[in-house]
């Protein structure tokens, strides 16, 4: 069984970093392009970062653009999402998702495989 489960979530101020990541199972995900997007109530899920099957490149949404880094680690199936300055806007559900192709795409149709998200919340 495929699965994407993400972990690091939490409370945090705001100004502060949070780091989160993404562990893959049943499959490598080592060809994939991988992403992270998020959510909040009654809003589409939006695009917040994406990184290339290599590593070697990457995308960013503008609101989090210099303040999110996302990496990944292939030997291990993770993939991470650095956020530091935080703001309370940040606030959502984050959720990791693996593409069909191997460059990046912030399109949520082109991601097949989704975990189940770890809520992120900054407090003001």
């Amino acid at each position: 069984q495929v699965q994407l489960v993400e972990s690091g979530g939490g409370l945090v101020q705001a100004g502060g970093p949070l780091r989160l990541s993404c562990a893959g199972s049943g499959r490598t995900f080592s060809g994939n392009g991988m992403g992270w997007f998020r959510q909040i109530p009654e809003k589409e899920r939006e695009f917040v970062a994406a990184i290339s099957w290599s590593g070697g490149t990457t995308w960013y949404a503008d609101s989090v653009e210099g303040r999110f880094t996302i990496s990944r680690d292939n030997a291990k199936n993770t993939v991470y999402l650095q956020m530091d300055s935080l703001k309370p806007e940040d606030t959502a559900v984050y959720y990791c998702a693996a593409s069909r192709i191997e460059d990046v795409t912030s399109a949520p149709a082109e991601y097949p495989y989704w975990g189940p998200g770890t809520r992120v919340t900054v407090s003001s």
